[in-house]
């Protein structure tokens, strides 16, 4: 199966380039602040997604809670999807 990787749409000057790979957790080395000061959208296999945690591009993956489960440390426990993502400013 061939993966389409959509060409990135122009990000405007005043906001940071989205990258690659991105995290929502802080403690993550994924995680860069500035981008979250403005709103972002992650689109998975077509769809708008707006639970996801942590996403990769080159890679094909969105990582999501799965339901209310959480490890021993009270974290969520994860899913990881594979199909085509793309990230978005709104």
């Amino acid at each position: 199966m061939t993966e389409v990787h959509a060409t990135p749409a122009p990000v405007p000057a005043d906001r940071p380039a989205l990258p690659d790979r991105l995290s929502v957790d802080p403690r993550s080395p994924f995680h860069v602040a500035a981008i979250f000061e403005h709103e972002i959208g992650i689109r998975f296999n077509g769809k708008e997604r707006g639970d996801v945690e942590e996403y990769c591009i080159s890679e094909g993956w969105i990582k999501v809670p799965a339901g209310r489960s959480v490890d021993r440390k009270g974290q969520p426990l994860m899913l990881k999807l594979k199909g085509q993502v793309e990230s978005f400013y709104r």
